[in-house]
């Protein structure tokens, strides 16, 4: 559709440019995802980190599906072979119970020189993290499934383990560390 004298409606143009060409964003998007797999949290601008959530969580669900068709499609972004690795086994067994948002863009203010929003994007659930990731509260649930998070958090809180809740295996796993270990004969 066109509007007047050729100008076109903006529909679909909604990812950030960041100053550069196409080639030039796309290898820097490559690089960076690199890196957050390797040192698994990076500081960079907030545009940058933005469009960089995108592609990380779209690889990390390629790892998630584990495989060959998803393995080539993570090695077509991912820069090194130890980063599809890293990918494939301890980022798709760290999140393959979580259905989505495996980073997180913290903002930090603003660079000295230039006065550029900065952030940090790091992935979430991991040791060293900035801040530890939010209870599945209210995000897309049904009221009937809010009230059971809900009456299950409260639960929780009485007894004092509030991140049991968020999944089964965490269950599991508060369970099996309150047993004690049993000695073989």
């Amino acid at each position: 559709l066109r509007l007047r004298e050729g100008r076109r409606m903006k529909h679909g143009r909604h990812f950030r440019k960041l100053g550069k060409d196409a080639s030039h964003r796309w290898a820097m998007i490559r690089t960076m995802v690199t890196q957050l797999i390797e040192h698994e949290r990076i500081q960079t601008t907030v545009a940058k980190a933005k469009e960089l959530r995108r592609v990380a969580d779209r690889v990390v669900t390629f790892a998630k599906e584990g495989s060959l068709r998803a393995r080539r499609k993570a090695a077509a972004v991912v820069r090194t072979d130890a980063a599809v690795n890293k990918l494939f086994t301890e980022l798709a067994d760290r999140y393959k119970e979580r259905p989505g948002g495996f980073t997180r863009v913290l903002q930090i203010g603003q660079r000295k020189s230039d006065s550029a929003a900065m952030a940090y994007i790091e992935y979430v659930d991991r040791d060293g993290e900035l801040r530890p990731a939010r209870p599945a509260t209210g995000f897309g649930l049904s009221w009937a499934a809010k009230e059971y998070v809900n009456s299950q958090l409260a639960s929780k809180k009485r007894h004092g383990d509030v991140r049991a809740v968020l999944s089964p295996a965490a269950d599991a796993a508060a369970k099996a560390a309150a047993e004690p270990p049993k000695e073989e004969k």
